[in-house]
């Protein structure tokens, strides 16, 4: 975690939202402010946009960036989900899936939870753990108008597989009764990709949630809890976690996942029930 916690607040520019908004400043015990250009609030660093289009973090000032969104259903992501190559992409191949096998998946560092929806797309019940508040509550807002908006029956059947959870990651894995399928780690990482969009929301997450300074740690309960593997991705010349080797790696152009196989996932697996639909916090 970052050694000073960024100057941060809740905007509500939309009346719709205002009750959302004023529970979200309670939680984040910070000020609530409303009708403002959040690029005019020059002694905040950043905050939490609510409008017209939904929830956002937003960086504060004349220069700032434009806003960072979960999104699910439209965009880069709502792309992958139509075209994105199913289960021959190399994370759908690092987890385990194919044809009749689904893995339950324990992402402990969900992050925007990209990874994560392509992993409910292709089959897998995801459990999605975030301990940053604020990135939980990104999360939350953009699986609501995910489901709001879903017309297709099929895309329903994905965000009900996924279940979405305010807590610590170790915290969370070291309290499980019944151990996950495969874990999935994402630790934050210097920047690896030189797009703008990329760099703008790296910027704002290093800021908000910090380095994941407790990788290590998370990966070594996560191999001895996962029931069949533990999956790693890290930026293509990334050091190993814990500088555990694992079983074996997919690399691509800037990316590669590093696998851990405890045990050989079974050849069929039951046709995967739907997660719990509302959100869990601590």
């Amino acid at each position: 975690m970052p050694p000073e916690s960024p100057r941060l607040a809740v905007v509500c520019n939309d009346v719709r939202s205002e009750v959302r908004a004023a529970h979200a400043a309670q939680r984040l015990q910070c000020a609530l402010l409303c009708d403002v250009d959040p690029k005019r609030l020059q002694d905040l660093d950043f905050v939490l946009l609510y409008d017209e289009q939904g929830l956002s973090i937003q960086e504060t000032g004349a220069k700032a960036p434009g806003p960072v969104r979960a999104e699910f259903i439209t965009g880069a992501v709502g792309h992958r989900y139509r075209f994105g190559g199913g289960k021959g992409q190399q994370i759908a191949k690092a987890v385990g899936v194919k044809a009749g096998v689904y893995p339950h998946l324990l992402d402990l560092t969900a992050g925007l939870g990209r990874d994560g929806f392509v992993l409910a797309s292709l089959g897998c019940r995801v459990t999605l753990v975030e301990r940053s508040l604020p990135v939980w509550l990104l999360l939350e807002d953009g699986l609501q108008r995910a489901r709001q908006m879903a017309e297709e029956s099929e895309l329903q059947r994905v965000l009900e597989r996924i279940e979405l959870i305010a807590m610590d990651g170790l915290q969370y894995l070291n309290g499980l009764v019944e151990p996950p399928d495969v874990v999935y780690l994402d630790p934050m990482f210097p920047e690896r990709h030189k797009s703008a969009e990329v760099k703008k929301e790296m910027r704002a997450f290093h800021q908000l949630v910090g380095r994941d300074d407790d990788a290590d740690d998370l990966l070594l309960s996560a191999l001895g809890q996962a029931r069949y593997r533990v999956v790693v991705k890290r930026p293509r010349k990334a050091p190993l976690l814990a500088q555990r080797a694992p079983s074996y790696q997919l690399s691509g152009k800037t990316t590669r996942f590093d696998v851990y196989a405890l045990r050989k996932l079974p050849e069929q697996w039951p046709e995967p029930a739907a997660s719990k639909t509302a959100c869990t916090t601590e």
